[in-house]
């Protein structure tokens, strides 16, 4: 008996010895595994400042659409005050033919005013206009750094697979790759936020 409790002490000495070996041969793995979990991190911050892009763009598409219809409104009421005017100076010919001075004298007052106003519409429509231009060429821009930033997103998810492959397989070289997969990533962020 007593021989069978010392093959059991030796048996349960070396099996402590190879599970103390196995741990100190895998404790790269807790180090993956942090990793990965820094990386979920950040893959979560990029998806964010993504979701803020793309936010931006809808706002800045939504104003350039308001201010074009503005830019159409003033337009067509310029285009009725030139018909006003054009139809004013056609009658102020005909009351100068028919020699009624003071109604020629009337029309021609009008037209000076229509001529004023449509200087007023023409200034308002070009602010419209460029409000409009620089809401699109924001939305355009939003859209670039979203597209980007949507990249580094996707770069990260696959550097958290090949983590996560590599605690499965128990393979070193793929964490290695992981991790240069996340550089990239980051890179990209700060490349997409620098835009």
């Amino acid at each position: 008996m007593n021989d069978q409790i010392a093959d059991f002490l030796i048996e349960l000495r070396a099996d402590r010895a190879a599970t103390k070996e196995k741990e100190k041969r895998e404790v790269w793995t807790k180090f993956t595994s942090l990793s990965i979990v820094f990386i979920a991190v950040m893959a979560a911050v990029a998806t964010q400042w993504g979701g803020k892009y793309s936010s931006r763009t809808l706002t800045n598409l939504n104003e350039a659409t308001y201010n074009q219809a503005l830019v159409t409104d003033e337009w067509s009421y310029f285009e009725a005050k030139s018909i006003k005017q054009t139809v004013a100076e056609g009658e102020a010919g005909q009351a100068v033919r028919g020699g009624d001075t003071k109604l020629a004298e009337t029309l021609q007052a009008k037209i000076k005013r229509y001529d004023a106003e449509k200087a007023e519409i023409t200034a308002k429509a070009k602010a419209y206009e460029l409000k409009r231009d620089q809401a699109r060429d924001a939305a355009a821009q939003s859209s670039r750094k979203g597209a980007e930033m949507g990249l580094a997103v996707s770069l990260f998810q696959i550097s958290i697979a090949i983590g996560s492959i590599c605690l499965v397989m128990k393979k070193k070289n793929l964490w290695w790759l992981s991790l240069a997969c996340a550089a990239i990533a980051l890179a990209q962020t700060i490349y997409a936020m620098m835009l």
